[in-house]
């Protein structure tokens, strides 16, 4: 679906009172702002691979299913069958169109059947293939700064961990800070065991999607990322039995809804057989653009906060200035002072490949900054898609903000309401850093949000107690200070009376 403005480079939206479109004492108001709009409609038709998909040479694979998850209230797979049970599920316009979305802080699972009363299989545990597109909706990994998910968030599995391996159990998952993923398993052997086939290292990021391919059989295991193999594994000896596989598999989380990836799920597929590396990179190339063209993604991969000018004045401001807004004009006469405060005026306009948007900040009160944010996907809450700060604004100023994406386009005035006076505004912190309006230090690790914010720190993450974020001093037996390692990784050596030998400038 496209919008156009026919024959008009632009066209004016009309002015919202307060009244209509009021949400709280903290973020005002949000309205749409008119660009292209690029959405997959969604089809009957799984988003898998081409007729007669294959190398030139090879074999023509057939899924055993797939899950496109263009019924987002039934959540129907693609041949039609139901799942077994659902709860707390969100539906993404992110990925092709249509994608799943696990991430709550309440119990959230979708489960499915193993097999079909009509006798279909929609997994198979001892070999084949499993193909799907994910990205982090609430997280990046923490080697790029991030905070993982939190948890070993479960991609794909069937049956679940025991410390006595007593039930049986096979699983995809990464670990708590998004560094790795697993392919891992258990018999009801009462070993105790687990068989961990192999891990691959990541860096995943907030809203980038990634294609995973794990072929599994009685001579090998693999993962492929992105359409590359990135390592082997022993072959496929433990796995569940059939009762394990009875109670179904789960796409997102573990079978009581915790442990979920917190994530986004698209264009799932399974096969009874290992497919092989030419189709696995094929399939990737095949199905790479949409994820990386659709306008959507790459609006939320690189929709970037503007650059601030932090205040230290008797009360700390963490995030201020103009940012990337533009003041062309102020009008004084016709301005409204309230205990609200909207935006009004609105044009957008095609410039290019890009859009301009021009809009007059109305009510509030004199010489009091306003926070504009932006998004393309309209998301709220703690696990919602964070928004981006464009600047802030003030009353009866007209401003522009140039080169926003061609797609849809929300935006939303906070006000400067700073509840627990950490120096971040509450409206900043329910939309940006997701950390809590009313605790000024949110990780508890004794460092006020704000600052976080300023020092380019994750604010949900407790700082102090990572490693490589502060300085660990090491001395030998006879206390002398040998090294230091975090921020700063040096040795030291000895001269000949035990006095440190420092580097010269």
């Amino acid at each position: 679906m496209k919008t156009k403005f026919a024959n008009k480079q632009e066209k004016s939206l009309r002015p919202t009172s307060p009244k209509q479109c009021r949400l709280n004492l903290v973020i005002e108001c949000a309205f749409i702002i008119a660009g292209i709009l690029f959405l997959l409609a969604p089809t009957a038709q799984a988003f898998v691979m081409p007729p007669g998909f294959g190398t030139n040479s090879g074999p023509v694979y057939t899924p055993l299913n797939s899950w496109s998850f263009y019924d987002s209230t039934s959540w129907t797979d693609d041949k039609g069958y139901a799942p077994v049970s659902f709860t707390n599920l969100s539906w993404s316009y992110l990925g092709n169109g249509s994608s799943l979305e696990v991430d709550t802080n309440v119990p959230t699972w979708l489960q499915y059947n193993v097999y079909e009363n009509d006798g279909r299989t929609n997994l198979t545990v001892d070999a084949g293939t499993v193909m799907f597109w994910f990205a982090p909706s609430s997280w990046s990994s923490t080697n790029l700064g991030g905070s993982g998910p939190g948890e070993y968030g479960r991609l794909l599995e069937v049956g679940g961990y025991a410390t006595d391996s007593s039930f049986g159990w096979w699983s995809i998952y990464v670990d708590d800070v998004g560094q790795n993923v697993y392919f891992s398993a258990q018999t009801n052997d009462l070993s105790g065991t687990v068989t961990t086939y192999f891990s691959a290292p990541i860096a995943w990021t907030t809203n980038y999607f990634h294609h995973l391919a794990l072929t599994y059989s009685a001579t090998n295991t693999a993962l492929y990322l992105d359409g590359g193999l990135v390592t082997n594994g022993p072959p496929m000896t433990v796995y569940p039995g059939p009762d394990v596989l009875a109670n179904g598999l789960f796409i997102g989380s573990d079978s009581n809804g915790v442990y979920q990836a917190h994530g986004m799920f698209d264009t799932v597929v399974t096969y009874s057989v290992p497919l092989d590396a030419d189709t696995i990179q094929e399939t990737y190339n095949w199905q790479s653009w949409i994820y990386y063209v659709d306008p959507l993604n790459k609006v939320m991969m690189k929709f970037g906060s503007a650059p601030s000018t932090p205040s230290y004045g008797p009360i700390f401001n963490a995030v201020t200035g103009s940012g990337y807004l533009t003041a062309i004009s102020t009008n004084t006469s016709d301005c409204v002072t309230s205990s609200n405060v909207w935006i009004t005026n609105t044009v957008a306009m095609t410039v290019g490949t890009n859009m301009t948007v021009r809009f007059t900040i109305a009510g509030g009160s004199n010489a009091v900054p306003y926070d504009v944010f932006a998004t393309s996907v309209l998301s709220f809450g703690t696990n919602g898609v964070p928004w981006a700060w464009m600047g802030q604004g003030y009353q009866c100023v007209t401003y522009t903000l140039t080169n926003l994406p061609s797609s849809t386009c929300f935006l939303i005035l906070g006000t400067p309401q700073d509840s627990d006076g950490d120096g971040l505004t509450d409206a900043y912190e329910r939309l940006v850093s997701k950390t809590d309006p009313n605790n000024p230090n949110s990780s508890g690790d004794g460092i006020l949000d704000g600052w976080k914010v300023l020092w380019g720190l994750n604010p949900l993450l407790n700082n102090p107690a990572q490693p490589g974020l502060r300085a660990n001093f090491m001395y030998d037996g006879i206390s002398r200070l040998k090294s230091d390692t975090g921020i700063v990784n040096e040795a030291f050596g000895f001269d000949a009376q035990g006095n440190i030998q420092l580097d010269q400038p």
